[in-house]
């Protein structure tokens, strides 16, 4: 029977750190703001929206809901992004993705300011990941694993990774990060052959494909540590991650759930970053 990788108490530990920090700025009137863009009402978008106000509001941070209609020009939202940059009031900004079809998505994501970019998506700040540099703010979902691995106890230096998946918001800068921290990491995706045998020589996977139960027995071994970064709507209705639980859960060290693993420790990390922002621009 392996371990299980749950997420709350990763993430309470992260909220315990921010208490005090937060007290700190309340003293100074000024209350961590996220400003949340979305374009449109996509569910799971209104979902995770939700989800962050809700943990938010627990801890005396603020959060600006912009919503915006399907048919907004790219103009008008590159010109609500500016304006955020601009509030002094609002500390860091989180826009939801995918944007409509007919936005550059990549043109506009770089008109938010650096100082604000929470959740890393423009170039500067991906820029900043792949560099090294300590003050950028890593993607959330991927600095997640990190802080999994990290309470837990993992060891990473020397040790074998596999990262399935090669987005920018998970699996590109979370193997940069990895490597960072000395672990030898191979990328696998969609185009990668024989990936099963690939990862069963591997220490820690991390699946972040966007495939439900793609990683199965056949890519295990009994030493693993699995984080499972995939949320998956199945036929059955339910949230699927990546990994299949049932069937890995007996072969491997250590695995994390889906639901109850890495989403609630990227809201957390979320927090942290927001605290930070606010921290930096006060100063």
């Amino acid at each position: 029977m392996a371990f299980i990788l749950k997420g709350k108490p990763v993430a309470d530990e992260i909220y315990r750190k921010l208490e005090e920090r937060i007290g700190r700025l309340s003293e100074k009137n000024i209350i961590p703001c996220l400003a949340i863009v979305r374009v449109g009402n996509d569910e799971s978008a209104e979902a995770y929206e939700s989800s962050v106000l809700k943990a938010f509001s627990k801890r005396g941070l603020a959060v600006k809901s912009c919503v915006m209609p399907d048919n907004s020009t790219e103009a008008e939202l590159t010109e609500v992004l500016r304006e955020i940059s601009g509030d002094k009031k609002v500390h860091g900004c989180m826009i939801m993705r995918p944007l409509p079809r007919h936005m550059d998505e990549n043109r506009v994501l770089q008109c938010l300011s650096y100082e604000k970019d929470v959740d890393c998506v423009s170039r500067q700040a991906l820029g900043g990941v792949f560099s090294g540099d300590k003050d950028c703010f890593a993607p959330c979902t991927a600095q997640a694993c990190m802080e999994i691995l990290d309470y837990y106890n993992v060891p990473l230096k020397g040790k074998r990774a596999a990262v399935i998946g090669r987005s920018l918001v998970v699996g590109k800068p979370l193997s940069v990060m990895l490597t960072g921290r000395d672990a030898t990491v191979t990328m696998c995706h969609s185009r990668t052959l024989n990936t099963a045998e690939i990862c069963a020589q591997q220490d820690i996977i991390i699946a972040a494909a966007g495939r439900e139960k793609l990683v199965d027995k056949s890519y295990t071994n009994e030493h693993q540590y699995i984080i499972d970064v995939g949320i998956n709507v199945g036929s059955d209705g339910k949230i699927h991650g990546d990994v299949d639980f049932e069937a890995v859960e007996p072969a491997v060290s250590a695995v994390s759930p889906v639901p109850g693993g890495v989403g609630s420790v990227t809201t957390a990390v979320l927090a942290e970053h927001l605290v930070t922002a606010a921290e930096r621009q006060l100063s």
